[in-house]
């Protein structure tokens, strides 16, 4: 079976978040993927509120939104919307393009995919735990690598600017002292 998705698979699962522990879409990036704008976006989820519950979807707050804002939020006067995989779902129904019915059915396919990987890691840490109790203490060292290989990946607060390596800092006669 060819996969003839309209988006990867990679670029859908950047764009969902965890939050409140659930894994939601923003409207922004949903607006996106629709080839919408995210105003008309939220115009037709206004338009139909009443198939979009509390656990399809809810705005933000201000704390959520700091956390997760990046480049491309500039200009907006709205704390964004996220959508919950039902949420995306029920857009569908709001949103009747082609594009959309195709787009809908990729983020479907990609939230599969994130809960069988979710699965499948947890099925590794059982398989680990058990083969740690069946083997002796000699081997310690060896579980104790594999957990920490599967411990999420520390990302870097990215910083905006540039810095100056010592050497340039010594010779910028524009640096204030």
């Amino acid at each position: 079976m060819k996969n003839t998705s309209l988006i990867p698979i990679n670029v859908i699962a950047n764009q969902i978040y965890l939050i409140r522990g659930t894994k939601v879409m923003l409207d922004k990036d949903l607006a996106k993927l629709y080839g919408v704008k995210t105003f008309h976006l939220n115009e037709a989820v206004k338009r139909n509120m009443e198939r979009f519950p509390l656990n399809f979807m809810f705005r933000l707050t201000e704390a959520e939104f700091g956390e997760i804002r990046g480049s491309g939020w500039g200009g907006r006067r709205t704390l964004p919307y996220a959508f919950t995989e039902q949420g995306v779902s029920m857009l569908s129904s709001v949103l009747r393009s082609k594009r959309a019915i195709q787009v809908n059915i990729a983020i479907m396919n990609t939230f599969v995919r994130l809960r069988q990987m979710i699965a499948s890691h947890e099925d590794i840490v059982h398989k680990i735990d058990a083969m740690e109790k069946k083997y002796d203490s000699q081997f310690k060292v060896v579980f104790d690598a594999l957990r920490q290989m599967m411990l999420p990946a520390k990302t870097k607060d990215k910083s905006i600017g540039f810095e100056l390596k010592k050497k340039e800092q010594k010779q910028n006669p524009l640096r204030v002292r």
